[in-house]
């Protein structure tokens, strides 16, 4: 890998995007080896995944505009398709996925923090969606994800203005969950990881897959889906640990089984 670097500190993963000459800028390449982490990672699951860029600068700033630039039709139809991918392993990767932004994360950056299930940011973090100032719109997800996250009114004002907005507003619209200072999304992030990996990584697993469900069906197909969910943790070793421990007070030791 050229641009996209893994690092594992107990279980939980930390995928850093290091183009920083660039501010982490996006290209066929980086989204390929950005999927094929993500694809490599699914052999040995960690119990969280946390992706940022390299620096205090950007997050992504964007895709490469020198080399997006000379693509054919057919080229950018086979980089938004890639994107897709990628992004595709992102949001429904089984484990939850959270973006630490440290600054710009615009047009495909952006994009990608959406593909994550929360995002953190600095307070120097800058949003935004410039493709329409190029002639262009948002080709990774963009015009999908954001409307679902934030509603169709202020994703279309985004979408269509090309107006950057710093964290603060960011996190009012609910674009992100919590705002820290400079310097300490990616801590954040990783605390966040690693208090989500001290609960029961099936019920964790089994809880994001339920609330990806209700982003694609009806509520009734939903509340079935979660109840075969409930029940099927009932099955497990995890869950007969997780409720002897509350009733024998005492911290509970999850094996993922």
């Amino acid at each position: 890998m050229d641009f996209v670097k893994v690092e594992r500190e107990g279980s939980v993963a930390t995928l850093t995007i290091d183009r920083q000459d660039k501010l982490n800028a996006i290209s066929p390449q980086v989204v390929e080896e950005l999927g094929q982490s993500l694809l490599e990672l699914e052999s040995q699951p960690p119990t969280a995944i946390v992706v940022t860029g390299a620096g205090e600068k950007a997050f992504v700033a964007g895709a490469d505009i020198a080399e997006m630039s000379q693509m054919s039709a057919v080229e950018a139809k086979r980089f938004a398709e890639i994107g897709h991918a990628a992004m595709a392993l992102l949001d429904r990767s089984p484990v939850p996925t959270i973006a630490a932004v440290n600054g710009f994360a615009l047009g495909g950056g952006c994009e990608i923090a959406l593909a994550c299930d929360m995002r953190i940011a600095a307070d120097n973090a800058m949003f935004g969606f410039p493709e329409v100032g190029l002639g262009i719109l948002p080709g990774m997800g963009g015009t999908q994800r954001l409307p679902r996250l934030i509603g169709s009114g202020l994703a279309s004002e985004l979408l269509f203005s090309a107006r950057r907005i710093e964290a603060a507003e960011a996190k009012e619209m609910g674009l992100v969950n919590r705002v820290v200072a400079q310097g300490e999304a990616l801590n954040a992030a990783q605390q966040l990881a690693t208090e989500i990996s001290k609960n029961g990584p099936l019920a964790v697993r089994y809880a994001k897959a339920a609330a990806n469900k209700a982003l694609d069906v009806d509520l009734v197909s939903g509340l079935e889906y979660e109840a075969d969910q409930f029940a099927l943790l009932f099955s497990t070793e995890d869950a007969a640990e997780g409720m002897g421990a509350f009733s024998e007070k005492r911290k509970p030791d999850f094996k993922g089984q």
